[in-house]
């Protein structure tokens, strides 16, 4: 038990800013066994999200309160994945082959394909709250709730199902580069689908086959382009995932 706990704080560790207990020790070996753990790290993002946008909401209207906290989570994160969305559109969108593509990604700067993709996935993003909102703010936090898990399951099936794109040892997503075991993988699937009971069936069904089209769509995508995935291609995948959760229920709202 005590280590499935060190592997949960490892995950969280890795990709929040939470601190973790000392007595936590961090080797590759563990950041890989910590993939089943993905999921469950989106509850504590969106729980987080969830609290801030029902507080905000209570004195700021529904649009600034969708911002806000979204900024929360930001911060939370440190922008982790938002990075890997911004460095996904400039080396897809600037790179003519693999090795051009993997030398943008890994460059620190933000190009025009990442400058307008981050700017363009917020806007998204927010407004999609903000409608959400509109049948009451407890209906956006629950999104939220669901989101987070379900676009970090989409994220970790990649590592499952793709082989790894870069050669680099030094990578710093080199660890997770191995395939997930059944058990692993059943652990993931349970924390990433089980938040979707917060919404009604069709809410559900809608948004989890908006997510699984994204995901088979992103993994045709790195497989074409690179050959498989990183990390940045990773965080790309669970941003367009959870904005793909998020409409998955609006289209929910069209045929109901």
């Amino acid at each position: 038990m005590r280590y499935q706990l060190e592997l949960f704080f490892t995950a969280l560790g890795y990709f929040t800013r939470i601190p973790v207990p000392a007595w936590v020790p961090w080797s590759p070996e563990r950041l890989n066994n910590a993939a089943r753990y993905f999921p469950l790290v989106g509850w504590v993002v969106g729980g987080v999200g969830a609290g801030a946008f029902l507080a905000f909401a209570l004195v700021l209207p529904v649009s600034l309160a969708a911002i806000l906290s979204m900024a929360v989570t930001i911060r939370l994160t440190g922008a982790f994945h938002e990075d890997g969305w911004a460095d996904a559109c400039d080396g897809l969108g600037g790179g003519r082959d693999k090795a051009q593509v993997l030398a943008i990604m890994k460059d620190s700067r933000n190009g025009s394909y990442g400058t307008v993709g981050m700017v363009l996935m917020l806007l998204a993003k927010a407004a999609a709250l903000v409608e959400l909102a509109a049948h009451g703010p407890q209906v956006a936090a629950a999104a939220l709730l669901a989101a987070h898990p379900l676009s970090r399951l989409a994220a970790t099936s990649l590592i499952h199902w793709l082989p790894y794109a870069r050669d680099d040892a030094s990578s710093k997503s080199k660890p997770l580069a191995h395939a997930l075991r059944p058990a692993e993988l059943a652990a993931a699937a349970f924390f990433g689908l089980v938040p979707l009971t917060l919404l009604a069936p069709p809410e559900a069904l809608t948004a989890l086959a908006a997510v699984a089209v994204v995901t088979l769509w992103a993994a045709r995508i790195f497989l074409r382009r690179l050959g498989g995935y990183t990390g940045d291609l990773l965080g790309a995948a669970q941003q367009g995932t959870e904005l793909a959760c998020y409409l998955g229920i609006l289209v929910a709202w069209n045929f109901t």
